[in-house]
């Protein structure tokens, strides 16, 4: 139980590393299509997608990791982005410092 409890936080920890939250994904888009979409605006480090462990099914949000701050922009830039139809919801998460994260330990 307190594995678990430790994951989670540090899963709510690793989150302010990503620089865009994505919501409104389409069931049938896959981690890896998400980040060949996201690559034409810059390089992708990382793309988090998370799946419910009862249904099997993803949750319909990302978090999308960029190299740099300029891949952001050009992602920001556009106005609209659609996969399969489906417009997706973006927000752009604020970069912490480590001095401004809040020491839980």
């Amino acid at each position: 139980m307190a594995a678990a409890s430790a994951a989670r936080a540090v899963g709510r920890r690793s989150r302010r590393l990503f620089d865009i939250f994505v919501a409104e994904v389409p069931w049938t888009v896959s981690s890896k299509e998400l980040k060949e979409y996201f690559s034409q605006f810059g390089s992708v480090q990382r793309c988090q997608l998370p799946f419910d462990k009862d249904t099997g099914f993803h949750r319909r949000y990302c978090w999308i990791k960029f190299s740099t701050p300029q891949d952001v922009e050009n992602v920001l830039q556009k106005d609209s982005h659609i996969l399969e139809g489906a417009k997706l919801a973006l927000k752009q998460q604020p970069r912490r410092r480590r001095s401004q994260r809040k020491k839980s330990e």
